[in-house]
């Protein structure tokens, strides 16, 4: 059994070292999408005074963000610098989670352990991606650490971090206080209790934006694609049919009486693990979100560092034959294939640096050197630009790209220029209408517009000349 052992957990440490250094060789083989230059807006500023005035109009807390200016100012402001943190946060919250699962369930838990901390889809996503979703795993996995073993001062250091990281794990661990508070642990309800109060108070400065429409105003209201999208992120693509094979798995063994399991309701493996509040904050989230949406499936990336290791603890209570040993082997073999295949899509170069439905870097690169360049992402552009020059991919831009009201004021000048660029980038639908107003802007002041990035499947950018000067009108 040992000598097994020794293999299962060698071989696992190979796998997931291999995702893990995937990971990292991918770090800049796609461009920043939307949300990460939006990271880079909020926190490569000048000073931290700038940072805090900008993140008062923002709809996350600042810790992660803070952190994220430390880190730039150490180490220099450009996409490998964002997103390098990320990955070092991926590997410490699953090294975390890893040995929360030892704990819970002894060693032999650990192969396992390293599978789904290293390997799935929801920490692979985020390793490499300029958003917090990496070290909300990392403090919520050590709030949960902290938890079990009953500390409360590093337990409340923890919650703090985590409610401050983002609003998710504010909800988490007021809901975690709430079940401590019901079990009588009076020392964990206090500690979680005065953990939040930071991120409440943060809530109060920045509430004229966090309490207005705009806020979470992408958000919708709770459906079956909030389901879907949030089982595709935890087990992959193809989410439904391969919980179907799973559910079926499960009935196989069960139905050959490979299975033996009692484990999974036991309240004191469910409280330990942290499960129970998860699912607490998790339905009443879901509740909320009929009347004011809240529930967004990224968000819920904050479970798994209970859900991780109830999962492991329960897989060591099979007592499985050798047929169910071979189910149970293939099966995870499947999963993993698909993990590496299609699991790495959206990271993977092939794919023309697309992320997220964004092309930003290759407009960037396209439109380096040019003058008179306006875009209704005019902000996303710029940020691009800064960072595609942090890199030495594009000369420093002798312009800036500018919005619709300078266009139309260009426009109307006495001397408007013979030739301009407009772009955009994301889904095409979405480019499509917001670019289109400033296409009918130009070409009622008499230009002819020509698409100079046909190439391009979620990025447009198009030559805009004047009548006037082109040969032969």
């Amino acid at each position: 059994m040992r000598h097994q052992l020794r293999w299962d957990l060698l071989l696992a440490v190979v796998v997931a070292a291999a995702f893990a250094l995937r990971c990292l060789l991918l770090i800049d083989a796609t461009g920043l999408w939307s949300d990460e230059l939006y990271s880079v807006g909020k926190s490569f500023q000048a000073s931290p005074a700038a940072l805090i005035a900008m993140l008062r109009e923002d709809t996350h807390p600042p810790a992660y963000y803070a952190l994220l200016w430390l880190w730039g100012q150490l180490l220099g402001q450009s996409p490998l610098t964002l997103r390098l943190l990320s990955w070092l946060a991926y590997l410490a919250g699953g090294l975390v989670m890893v040995a929360q699962s030892r704990a819970l369930g002894g060693q032999r838990g650990v192969p396992l352990a390293l599978l789904l901390a290293f390997c799935s889809p929801f920490p692979v996503r985020f390793a490499i991606e300029g958003k917090s979703y990496a070290l909300l795993v990392l403090v919520v996995a050590l709030a949960w650490w902290w938890r079990r073993t009953e500390r409360p001062l590093l337990y409340g250091c923890a919650v703090a971090l985590a409610s401050l990281t983002h609003f998710y794990g504010l909800f988490l661990f007021l809901a975690t206080a709430f079940w401590d508070g019901w079990r009588r642990r009076w020392p964990m309800t206090l500690a979680a209790a005065l953990a939040v109060l930071p991120s409440l108070g943060w809530i109060a400065y920045a509430s004229s934006y966090l309490l207005s429409s705009r806020s979470g105003s992408w958000i919708g209201r709770p459906d079956f694609a909030l389901l879907e999208d949030t089982l595709a992120r935890a087990i992959g693509v193809w989410p439904i049919p391969k919980l179907l094979l799973l559910i079926l798995l499960l009935w196989l063994l069960r139905r050959r009486g490979c299975q033996r399991s009692q484990a999974w309701s036991h309240p004191d493996l469910l409280d330990r693990s942290g499960l129970i509040p998860s699912a607490v904050m998790t339905g009443a989230v879901v509740l909320v979100s009929f009347f004011k949406p809240l529930a967004f499936s990224r968000y819920f990336v904050v479970v798994l560092p209970a859900l991780l290791p109830w999962l492991v603890v329960q897989s060591l209570d099979w007592s499985l034959d050798r047929c169910g040993r071979w189910l149970v082997n293939a099966g995870l073999v499947v999963l993993l294939i698909s993990w590496w295949g299609p699991g790495f899509a959206e990271l993977d170069p092939l794919r023309f640096g697309v992320r997220e439905q964004d092309q930003f870097r290759a407009v960037s690169q396209r439109a380096a050197g040019l003058v008179d360049r306006y875009s209704p992402r005019a902000r996303l552009l710029n940020l691009s630009d800064r960072m595609e020059w942090s890199m030495g991919r594009i000369e420093q831009p002798v312009s800036s790209w500018q919005g619709p009201r300078p266009l139309r004021a260009r426009l109307a000048d006495s001397a408007p220029p013979d030739e301009l660029w407009l772009a955009t980038s994301g889904p095409e639908r979405a480019m499509q209408k917001k670019l289109r107003p400033l296409e009918e802007m130009v070409e009622q002041a008499g230009y002819t517009c020509v698409d100079a990035a046909a190439d391009l499947s979620h990025g447009r950018l198009l030559h805009c000349r004047s009548e006037s000067r082109i040969p032969g009108s």
